[in-house]
Order: C-alpha cells, then sequence, then structure tokens
C-alpha cells in the first residue's frame, strides 16, 4: 500500500500532522508513507523516520500532479483541502480522504461569537481522515526531530546553561504577541534566567527588553531554528504566543504556558497537544477573538487582550 499525505502549510499545521503520518507507518506496517509539503517547510520532516519519501511543491502545480501520478499511490489523504490540493485529487484520480475545514462554522463562530466548532483538536480532526483504514491515535505528542548535536555551552553564555525559561516573543502577527513592555515586566519578575527567542524580525524587539530586563539574554535572529529548538527542548519551561516554534515545543513535553491574545486556541483546536504541564493564558473579552489567525493591529485600538493579561499565573507558572 502507498499513501500520500497532503499539507502545504503553515508550521504549526504541519507540526499537528506528524501523529497522522506515524501512526499510518506504524499501524500498517507494510504501508509505504510519502508527504508533500511547501519547500519552506520541508525542515518539519527532515529525519522523520515515519516518512518514506518527501516531496516538495513545484512552481507550477502540473509538475506536482506528474509527479504524483507516477508514483502510483494508493491513497491519497488531503490534509490542506484547498483549490491546489482539490486539482491534485481531481487530476491523479485515486482513492481519497480530505480533512473537514468546518469553514462555515468556523465563520460564523469568529463573526457572531457563538460557539459552532466543538474544542476537538487539529491532530484529532486530521486523524479522522485516516479513519477509514482502521488507523486510530495512539495518544502520544507530536513528533520533531532535531538535525544536529547541538551543545548549550556553543549557543549561550555560561550563566544561562544551568537551567533558564525560553520566552518565545515572535508570532507573525501584531495580535499574537504581547507589547515589549509586558514582556519586560515578566521577564523581571521571573527567578530563573531567560533566553528570549525568535526570528530575525523580533531582535530589535528582543534587544530592548533585554535592555531593560534583568538576566535576560536575546537570541532572537542569532539562533537558527534548528538551534532555537534544541534550546526549547532544553528549557525549564517556556512562555510563547500563537507561532510554530510554540508548537513545536510540544514535541519535548517540557511545560508551556502558552499566552494568547486576539486569537483562541479552541476555535482552530491548536491547544497544547499531549503536553504533561500546560497554562492556557487568555481573558475573555467581548471582542475575543477577533479573527483567527491574528492581525496587523488590534481592531480597536485598545489591545486588551494582551495589555490587561495577568502576569502573575504565568510567571508563578514559568518558574515552578
Amino acid at each position: 500500500m502507498k499513501i500520500l499525505v497532503i499539507r502545504f502549510s503553515s508550521m504549526g499545521d504541519i507540526i499537528y500532522t506528524t501523529p497522522v503520518v506515524r501512526c499510518l507507518k506504524k499501524q500498517l506496517p507494510n504501508a509505504e508513507i510519502h508527504f508533500l509539503t511547501k519547500p519552506a517547510f520541508k525542515y518539519i520532516y527532515d529525519n522523520n523516520p515515519y516518512v518514506d519519501k518527501l516531496l516538495l511543491l513545484k512552481d507550477k502545480l502540473a509538475g506536482t500532479i506528474n509527479e504524483i501520478k507516477a508514483e502510483k499511490y494508493d491513497y491519497i489523504i488531503d490534509l490542506h483541502n484547498n483549490l491546489r490540493t482539490t486539482l491534485i485529487k481531481f487530476n491523479v484520480r485515486v482513492k481519497s480522504s480530505t480533512y473537514k475545514k468546518q469553514r462555515i462554522q468556523k465563520w460564523l463562530s469568529l463573526k457572531f461569537k457563538l460557539k459552532l466548532v466543538p474544542p476537538v483538536h487539529l491532530v484529532d480532526r486530521y486523524l479522522k481522515t485516516v479513519a477509514f483504514l482502521g488507523v486510530k491515535n495512539d495518544e502520544q505528542p507530536i513528533d520533531y526531530y532535531i538535525k544536529a548535536d547541538h551543545k548549550l555551552s556553543k549557543l549561550l553564555p555560561p550563566s544561562y546553561r544551568d537551567g533558564y525559561i525560553a520566552f518565545i516573543i515572535g508570532a507573525t502577527h501584531f495580535t499574537k504577541r504581547m507589547p515589549n513592555s509586558k514582556i519586560i515586566s515578566i521577564c523581571n519578575q521571573l527567578k530563573h534566567p531567560v533566553v528570549l527567542l525568535g526570528g530575525n524580525d523580533v531582535k530589535a524587539n528582543g534587544d530592548e527588553i533585554a535592555a531593560q530586563s534583568d538576566n535576560v539574554y536575546n537570541a532572537c535572529g542569532i539562533t537558527t531554528l534548528d538551534e532555537s529548538v534544541f534550546l526549547v527542548s532544553k528549557a525549564k519551561s517556556v512562555i510563547g504566543f500563537d507561532t510554530g516554534l510554540t508548537h513545536i515545543a510540544e514535541a519535548f513535553d517540557v511545560p508551556i504556558a502558552s499566552v494568547w491574545g486576539g486569537t483562541v486556541p479552541e476555535l482552530l483546536g491548536v491547544q497544547p497537544y499531549k503536553v504533561k504541564e500546560v497554562l492556557i493564558a487568555g481573558i475573555d473579552l467581548d471582542c475575543r477573538p477577533c479573527s483567527r489567525f491574528g492581525l496587523e493591529k488590534c481592531p480597536l485600538g485598545h489591545f486588551k487582550c494582551m495589555n490587561d493579561m495577568p502576569e502573575r499565573p504565568i510567571v508563578d507558572f514559568a518558574d515552578r
């Protein structure tokens, strides 16, 4: 049996496909499992022992379709469900199973603050697409395989190597991130050293935070993604926003304070998965959630979802 699993983006959504791939491979031992994604997200499945072949989306969809036809799959598992995957399935014409996105229910829930989407995790929603093969949830965490043998001694100053809190300050959209002043306040209350993590886009934020905080090291824009994942895996605890690196942290079962501003985890089904110690930080407001994926500014201008976030529960959780 030969199976192709498809998910093109984004980082967090692809991370949550890893239990599906693992369950397929382990529960269908004679099956050959391939995975198709965008080249930008290749790293998520690098070194993954449950994938027999990784396919990368080509510039022209026709090239990808021809490649898929040549592989002669028995099944396509479509975990993306968009126009491109629809065209792939139409042209390849093999048996397929497709993830149901519940677009209308999500739109109504967001627009009218209704609760039409059951708080089922995305992993479980994905796994419904392979239930017809007799595949069941193995109740294990997500998978992420660090690519190199990194050393704390090469990544952090000496005073941070005996235990630190990883604070992931990056996120794609403004309404997912805390203001710098709020992060500074939290860092100054923490008893343990703090390592700031994020991309080059938040390096200046990290510099400002580190300059006004005690015992904070800014690794934003300095460490590679793989190094950042390694630092997350070795942390005493993690504080992070709704962003890919925070979701990757779930693979290592470190305590996670998952902080939510304008978005909410239950609408997307992306609350921390199979992590023993979790704090979901978010406040109830009539205007929240204001979007499914985040916005470039607060629609009402007050940004209360982050500005009014209680700090003490986050500090106490991360420090214990």
